[in-house]
């Protein structure tokens, strides 16, 4: 037995190595480099041509005017992005400069000392100001800043047909009795009230997630991931439940829901034919509608914020994804964390906000103009935000996340009742964090 456990040993010893070895090829190397050097080591995940580009254009820009500095740019696709930073930060070999969703696993490196905290660099000569209130919830712990706004917003909104609604002078609802009203008129008039292609989980749980924000606000959900004095049996998750429940019930959705594909269209074509009123879906859908459809893009698209709910605590402007889709932090192990700090500053520069809106973002930096209607006015919208929440699945630690989503997808699905899930998460939750 003792050889049998020294052969594992070995075994264990050279995967472990070999796994360092492909996740740091020469061309990845996550060191600022030795010796006289000055390098910034900086991953990202905007792997799309024009993206990449861009950022190694406002990179470009950084090292010439800082002569003594070199920037390494990895761009990295996101699923292997999140296990090499994953392995990078266990083995200190992290880079300098990473990209983060924010929320709960980005506070886990927080709360492990792993991220530099910038909470002066922002503050300096008013900085900080220069970015919508609503981005920095996802990366603001302990009261200080651990990451820059950077990447263009994403917020789920009701996206819908405007030919349908002038065909049956139909209203845009403000309050969820006057949805639930809409709802009723279109199935009247033989039209599906909410298009929805739930096979990946996610988009259904945009419905779940508003409801809970309407009914309890933004603290219920943050005190029950957070441990701090929350709890998912909250009677909120499960009246959120219950509504979602109704709308299944009073045949809201499109036949089928849980079965169809997001990424493939199969829910925006119904609202391109008409067969569908409405989509719950976040503002990524712009740039691929105007790419899929242009005419109905430009005719027939418009949106409205989730409504009211009647004596709920949320506040209707709060909105339900991010300010800023994308933040960049710098860590603990950087050797030049200002001049890195200075490096960000150069990826949402005057000169990168025009690029990145002719890009298709909508930067998260004050008082913006946009040629596009469209944008101007989700704009507006995310600038008055009182709260902007990040995506549960983004926010939860991955493997409560796929519980979550399991169980929402089940609510959708009528096979467990509102309460069973609520305390299901609560389990879920208990176990993982151990109170």
């Amino acid at each position: 037995m003792k050889r049998f456990g020294r052969i594992v040993a070995v075994v264990t010893l050279v995967v472990f190595m070999l796994s360092l070895v492909l996740v740091f090829s020469p061309s990845e190397k996550a060191f600022s480099s030795a010796g006289g050097t000055k390098k910034i080591v900086f991953w990202h995940i905007t792997t799309d041509a024009v993206g990449k580009q861009m950022i190694q254009n406002q990179v470009n820009r950084f090292m010439k005017a800082n002569p003594g500095f070199k920037v390494e740019v990895v761009p990295l696709q996101n699923d292997a992005f999140k296990t090499k930073l994953k392995i990078a930060m266990g083995s200190n070999q992290a880079p300098d400069v990473f990209v983060t969703w924010g929320g709960g696993p980005f506070f886990e490196y927080v709360k492990g000392g792993k991220v530099k905290d910038i909470t002066v660099y922002m503050n300096e000569n008013g900085y900080k100001n220069r970015f919508i209130d609503a981005s920095f919830g996802p990366i603001t712990y302990n009261n200080k800043i651990w990451a820059v706004p950077v990447e263009g917003a994403g917020v789920a909104l009701v996206w819908y047909n405007k030919e349908i609604f002038k065909k049956y002078n139909l209203k845009v609802p403000t309050t969820y009795d006057e949805f639930l009203d809409l709802i009723k008129k279109l199935k009247a008039k033989g039209i599906t009230p909410i298009s929805l292609a739930n096979k990946t989980k996610w988009p259904g749980c945009e419905w779940y997630w508003y409801l809970v924000d309407r009914l309890g606000g933004p603290s219920v959900f943050e005190k029950a991931a957070e441990r701090n004095g929350g709890s998912f049996a909250d009677p909120t998750f499960i009246k959120a439940g219950e509504m979602l429940q109704n709308l299944v019930k009073m045949g809201a959705f499109v036949k089928g829901f849980n079965g169809l594909d997001y990424d493939t269209g199969q829910s925006r074509m119904l609202l391109y034919s008409g067969k569908a009123a409405m989509e719950l879906m976040g503002t990524w859908q712009i740039p691929i509608m105007k790419a899929e459809n242009k005419k109905f893009y430009e005719n027939n698209l418009d949106f409205f914020p989730f409504p009211a709910i009647k004596g709920g605590k949320g506040d209707p402007s709060n909105l339900i994804g991010m300010a800023s889709s994308n933040y960049y932090a710098v860590t603990t192990t950087c050797k030049y964390p200002k001049e890195a700090f200075k490096m960000i500053q150069y990826l949402i520069d005057d000169q990168a906000v025009k690029e990145r809106i002719a890009y298709g973002q909508i930067p998260p930096v004050k008082g913006l103009k946009f040629t596009d209607p469209m944008l101007q006015k989700v704009y507006n919208l995310i600038a008055k935000a009182k709260s902007v929440q990040l995506w549960w699945d983004q926010y939860l630690p991955p493997q409560l996340a796929e519980v979550h989503k399991d169980i929402v997808q089940s609510l959708f699905g009528l096979t467990i009742t509102p309460k069973a899930a609520a305390e299901k998460m609560e389990k879920a939750a208990k176990d993982y964090f151990k109170k």
